[in-house]
């Protein structure tokens, strides 16, 4: 399977900040925000990601990240002339896509809990093995304000609303999916919505019509949608806290890399050579493994 994380977008609700810089690339806490979702895919075991984002923000990711080769993984880049919606990634990444299936992330969306890579390794597993495509809810205070999952007493989906007035259920659709190959055609066949956007929803509705829409509850994981001036802010001060007071790094690209294998002990020492602030934190995995 390989992976899409979508920055692009205007970032108007965070403007004046996003007119120079693109969203993904603003700071949560200490690192840059794309390192969350970028870190989610690794956990999944997905080392062949896609980075879409805007054709003046392209060259700062990869000056950013490159290839991937230090963390042991394989990025590529490639731009939305405009924003079409969220869909629109699974043609703009047609080519990269090829025959495999695909895990799209959002670039502002962070996940946090200590059994977040048995769920993501085992979606990963569930859909590449079946018909079926998977996406999560979460439960959330103010469901109209983003896509609705109603589900039956067996978590199976019944239907998805993208901002409804009157809700349905109570648990929104993250920014997290796993699809089948075939997402590549359905987002070409989907019509645009009235804001002229190819919707996710519009393609959640489609495997849902075919029954083939798997749903999983995220109720053991923390979901941040680092969107708003306020929600980086809670988002830095929700890492800092956990990472202080545990003592580790949350979404530490090279730690998940050494202990995923994706490198070893010696790519690891040259990335100790080049880093500062965790160095001494890098060199304790090499000590304790």
């Amino acid at each position: 399977m390989k992976g899409i994380i979508l920055a692009g977008g205007l970032g108007t609700r965070l403007y004046p900040i996003t007119k120079i810089i693109s969203k993904q690339l603003l700071p949560v806490y200490n690192k840059p925000m794309i390192y969350y979702p970028l870190s989610t895919l690794m956990l999944a075991g997905i080392r062949e990601i896609l980075i879409i984002s805007t054709p003046h923000d392209i060259p700062k990711y990869e000056e950013l990240l490159g290839n991937g080769k230090q963390y042991g993984i394989n990025l590529e880049y490639t731009y939305q002339e405009h924003p079409r919606g969220l869909a629109d990634a699974f043609i703009v990444g047609e080519n990269f896509i090829g025959n495999d299936d695909v895990c799209l992330i959002l670039g502002d969306n962070i996940f946090y809990g200590k059994n977040l890579p048995q769920i993501l390794q085992r979606s990963l597993k569930e859909v590449s093995t079946s018909t079926f495509s998977k996406i999560f809810g979460y439960y959330v205070n103010h469901p109209e304000r983003y896509g609705v999952i109603e589900i039956d007493e067996e978590n199976n989906p019944i239907s998805i609303e993208e901002k409804p007035k009157v809700c349905k259920g109570d648990h929104a659709v993250v920014g997290l999916y796993f699809y089948k190959n075939d997402v590549v055609q359905i987002a070409k066949d989907i019509k645009p919505s009235s804001r002229n956007e190819l919707e996710i929803t519009s393609v959640n509705s489609e495997y849902l019509n075919q029954n083939r829409l798997k749903v999983e509850l995220l109720d053991s994981i923390f979901w941040l949608d680092t969107g708003t001036h306020d929600a980086i802010v809670e988002a830095s001060s929700f890492i800092k806290t956990i990472e202080k007071r545990e003592g580790r790094k949350i979404s530490c690209l090279e730690e998940i890399a050494f202990k995923y294998k994706y490198i070893n002990s010696d790519q690891l020492n040259k990335i100790i050579k080049n880093s500062s602030e965790n160095s001494e934190y890098l060199k304790k995995l090499i000590t304790n493994s």
